[in-house]
């Protein structure tokens, strides 16, 4: 089965010009597309979900007042790349040069505040030459990226429009979601603006790669169908709160929606916004560990001196953590399939607090700054110490 994918919706390329006296080259990639004369656009067969055509409990909006009050908020995002192409040994080329094109790739985004601010997903501007926001009135004008965080996968804009022009959406709280609440999604997939589709949430505590490849903890997984197109659009709860931006899908042989959507909650991206307006950009604490959860049979079987906690399986060299002397793993062994690293040290608590997951781990570190102290409680073999770990700045990706 195919992977997670990110709801970016590539434009077909508008100008493919050559570095150095090619001239003009022949069409570009596009979305489904290859090289060649024109754009190739396969028919996208999805599943349809049953979407409820109101909510009625509590103090729910039906579906309808919150498209009223949410779309006007809701923008689509055009950002221009230039990207290279492989050569052509024979056509177009004749000197064999590197070659660039200048595409576009399609997003969403939602006003967040009266000074303009607008958050979409970083994978939707990464690597952009200019960006732009087009309103629900067909108005288009040029976006300043105010910062990105490739590691929540967030990126906040900024448009000079009048106050009154701009609906910021309200924000919710993540923390509150529960499993069969229903959602509501709207953005622009394959550039039809403000789309709205329904659902509920279907899972909680997802973690998704950010772009970067670091871990998104605490993600949102929604049924209401989301295509490319739809990524840093908002997924409002019945109340017409943003709860998450839309950010991946897992999708199957079609490429498209099969219910299975993952948004990024509100909670990590008001702290992410708050630093980004800021400062324009965010720093995270880096513990510097590979670690694995403490499994029942692990604890059993090899005798560990407690069966809840982290196994240190590596150390990044010249990390707070290996500087606090944390020692990694030595002895690989496979039980029930199942791959670990065992004779390092075994966490068991981070300033204070049981650590029973990686995930909670990463919570107890991403509070912090880099600069500030953690002391993690170990085990290491049958005797229980306390290291005192100065944390690190977080590196632009994981070591492989």
């Amino acid at each position: 089965m195919a992977g997670p994918r990110t709801l970016l919706s590539r434009a077909a390329v508008l100008l493919a010009v050559a570095l150095a006296g090619g001239g003009l080259a022949l069409g570009g990639a596009a979305l489904f597309g290859g090289f060649g004369g024109g754009t190739t656009v396969r028919e996208l067969v999805t599943t349809p979900s049953s979407e409820p055509a109101s909510f009625t409990q509590g103090k729910a909006l039906s579906i309808n007042e919150i498209y009223q009050r949410a779309a006007p908020g809701v923008v689509q995002v055009t950002s221009t790349q230039i990207v290279s192409v492989p050569t052509d040994p024979f056509f177009g080329n004749p000197f064999g040069l590197p070659q660039r094109q200048t595409q576009q790739a399609l997003g969403s985004g939602f006003v967040v505040d009266k000074a303009g601010h607008v958050v979409t997903n970083y994978h939707v501007v990464q690597g952009s030459r200019s960006v732009e926001v087009s309103f629900s009135n067909n108005e288009s004008m040029k976006a300043q990226i105010v910062g990105v965080d490739p590691s929540t996968d967030i990126a906040v804009l900024q448009v000079n429009a009048k106050s009154r022009a701009l609906t910021p959406l309200p924000l919710g709280d993540s923390d509150t979601v529960r499993v069969g609440d229903e959602v509501v999604a709207i953005g622009n997939p394959f550039g039809l603006d403000r789309t709205v589709t329904s659902g509920i949430v279907s899972a909680l505590q997802r973690p998704i790669q950010a772009p970067n490849g670091y871990t998104i903890d605490h993600v949102i997984q929604t049924d209401a169908a989301l295509n490319h197109g739809n990524s840093g659009g908002p997924l409002l709860n019945a109340e017409g709160q943003v709860i998450g931006v839309n950010s991946q899908i897992q999708s199957g042989s079609s490429d498209g929606n099969v219910g299975i959507g993952f948004a990024v909650p509100v909670n990590t991206i008001k702290t992410v916004v708050a630093q980004l307006i800021r400062t324009g950009k965010i720093e995270h604490a880096f513990l510097g560990i590979g670690a694995r959860a403490i499994a029942p049979d692990v604890a059993h079987v090899f005798r560990l001196p407690v069966t809840k906690g982290l196994l240190v399986q590596t150390v990044e060299p010249g990390s707070g953590a290996a500087k606090a002397g944390l020692k990694a793993g030595t002895t690989q062994v496979v039980l029930a399939g199942e791959s670990y690293v065992l004779g390092g040290d075994v966490i068991v608590a981070a300033d204070g607090v049981p650590v029973g997951s990686l995930a909670r781990l990463r919570d107890l570190v991403a509070v912090k700054k880099p600069g500030n102290t953690m002391k993690l409680e170990i085990y290491r073999g049958n005797k229980k110490l306390t290291l005192e770990v100065k944390l690190g700045r977080q590196p632009s990706s994981p070591s492989s």
